[in-house]
């Protein structure tokens, strides 16, 4: 199974609490989790996008660095790990988004990848100016096949002169193009969002669901291998988990209580009111889950909670589920939590066996 981290680019990771860890996202605490991870033989990092946050009493995630170009910097420090940036598609052309990827593809020797995102928070995008109005969350997929088309053309044949609803490329030009298969990230939920990434994308990410649940996303996997039978094309699933893990289950859970109690009201709130604009989505978008009041105070996402053994066994429990190729992990604390991944948990794994031997063999070589 492959392991990704979802590095901190904004402030105070994933938790919305005034008990978790509070800092502000910097390149060196993106390096330090980067290089932990490439260090323990982690697969890939991914950062996401965000250009307005939620306010609150942490001020969550009104402070973020910007995708691209983080990974630029991650990519000249790196030698093996790969790495995705996130396109906020709604404010980047296509063309330049595609020479942004091959410039970051050059650095990294053909490392780099593309998460790309539609947009479900207007006053990201209002408050420049660039909503495209409310008509758009019932067309956003639509908006993004033919971005995604354009990428496409740009990196394999150099040229593109697509003329459609959205983009009118006249005699467009890439040039130099991609030395390596420039993957693709989509993580849509809805009919939709799955109709995209069975047709266009090479990896479908989804949400855990639950504290300790770790199977409980299957019916999401099963939709994707559903949507591949129309297109016949290989894509797989990859879930969002946070792990809180410590030396013992009473330890671990003790913090996720801390966390629980200290949660950012005012934060959530304005997470829900957010959540609830796109009245054109159905029910089983992204959004609708994190917004649930269930547990917003971790976004609703998937958690493991417990000893180092019993975080391992879940994870393996996840790599059971058809059509499953990885997980994408938060952690409460990036830097601790890599390391305790790296050393602790990941050794424990059946499903990273090799991965583990090989991280400790290098370990014993320094």
């Amino acid at each position: 199974m492959k392991v990704g981290v979802f590095i901190p680019i904004g402030n105070n990771g994933w938790l919305l609490s005034e008990n978790a860890p509070q800092y502000m996202p910097t390149f060196d605490l993106n390096k330090e989790v980067t290089l932990k991870a490439e260090h323990y033989g982690l697969d890939f990092v991914l950062s996401m996008i965000k250009l307005r946050g939620f306010g609150g009493k942490t001020e969550f995630w009104d402070h973020n660095l910007e995708s691209f170009t983080l990974m630029a910097g991650l990519a000249a420090v790196t030698k093996r790990i790969k790495l995705f940036a996130t396109a906020a598609t709604l404010v980047m052309p296509p063309a330049i988004a595609a020479r942004m990827a091959v410039t970051i593809d050059s650095i990294s020797h053909g490392r780099f990848g593309l998460n790309l995102i539609t947009g479900w928070q207007r006053p990201e995008y209002s408050q420049m100016g660039l909503w495209p109005g409310d008509d758009y969350f019932a067309r956003r997929y639509e908006y993004l096949s033919e971005y995604v088309e354009i990428l496409r053309e740009l990196w394999q044949t150099g040229a593109s002169d697509r003329k459609g609803e959205f983009f009118q490329m006249e005699d467009c030009r890439v040039s130099p193009r991609p030395q390596a298969d420039m993957k693709i990230i989509c993580a849509g939920q809805s009919g939709a969002g799955m109709a995209f990434s069975a047709q266009y994308a090479d990896y479908n990410f989804c949400f855990g669901k639950g504290v300790n649940t770790p199977t409980d996303f299957a019916p999401a996997a099963e939709r994707l291998i559903e949507a591949t039978r129309d297109t016949g094309r290989h894509v797989t699933t990859y879930v969002l988990f946070m792990v809180i893990a410590a030396e013992t289950d009473e330890a671990a859970f003790a913090k996720w209580e801390h966390y629980k109690a200290g949660v950012d009201h005012e934060a959530v709130a304005w997470l829900g009111v957010q959540g609830a604009v796109d009245t054109k989505s159905g029910k089983d978008t992204n959004i609708r889950q994190m917004a649930d009041p269930t547990s917003a105070v971790n976004i609703n996402m998937g958690t493991f909670v417990g000893s180092f053994a019993n975080v391992a066994r879940m994870l393996d429990d996840v790599a059971t589920v058809p059509g499953t190729e990885g997980v994408l992990l938060t952690f409460d604390d990036f830097v601790q939590g890599v390391e305790d991944f790296g050393q602790r948990i990941q050794p424990l794994m059946t499903s990273r066996k090799g991965v583990a031997e090989a991280a400790a063999a290098a370990l014993k070589d320094m």
